[in-house]
């Protein structure tokens, strides 16, 4: 089957920003009192929205709050950290040049707009992607492992979900595309391979992707 719209999760699969958020997120809520690992991070908040920090919290420590400005210092500190050390992930340049002539795609990012927008913006990334290609969870309410953040993004792109491939490093990522109905593989860079088991298939370089894609190039 061809795939009519490839849709890529950014943080992680575009941009190599898993291992500076979650560090940062870790030590701002140890630094807050909810003492937190930078492995606890990934398993609790990776490819999640940004709500689910504060849901997390509060199930946790029994309906505690964190500071109503906790998301936006939040952002400042992880933007300030983009500028100095973000850089893509490596491949995605090369990846996007071949997606580009071939088949129409997008994003699809638990991460709000202004996040998406710097991080392609540092990593020189923007080039190739419109406004409309960028679709983020602020879009629909629920993120990922909710399929609603897919969906929406097929819609306006005009694709049946059926029709859809998905490239994700989450488990919530996974999740949320197969429960959209559609093709899912799961990037292994941080994520160990058993915990992305629910994929259509895995792959651990971008590259492997060019063959992949060429591969449902037909109707």
């Amino acid at each position: 089957m061809r795939y009519d719209l490839v849709i890529f999760d950014n943080d992680g699969v575009l941009v190599d920003s898993e291992p500076l958020s979650n560090r940062l997120l870790a030590d701002y809520l140890t630094e807050l009192g909810f003492p937190t690992t930078i492995e606890d991070s990934y398993r609790d908040f990776m490819g999640a929205a940004a709500h689910t920090v504060h849901d997390v919290i509060a199930a946790r420590y029994d309906g505690a709050r964190l500071p109503e400005t906790f998301d936006e210092d939040f952002h400042g500190r992880v933007f300030a950290s983009f500028r100095e050390q973000l850089t893509p992930v490596a491949g995605a340049a090369e990846l996007l040049k071949f997606v580009q002539d071939r088949v129409p795609y997008c994003v699809a990012s638990s991460a709000h707009h202004e996040w998406i927008r710097t991080a392609h913006e540092v990593t020189g990334l923007s080039p190739f992607f419109s406004d409309d290609q960028l679709f983020s969870a602020q879009d629909v309410g629920r993120g990922k492992p909710a399929p609603d953040l897919f969906l929406h993004a097929a819609a306006r792109m005009g694709v049946s979900p059926h029709r859809c491939v998905v490239f994700e490093d989450s488990p919530l990522g996974v999740a949320a595309a197969r429960a959209a109905g559609m093709d899912v593989y799961g990037y292994a860079a941080l994520t160990p391979r058993e915990r992305l088991a629910a994929a259509t298939g895995i792959i651990d370089d971008l590259g492997q992707i060019h063959a992949l894609l060429e591969s449902h190039s037909r109707p």
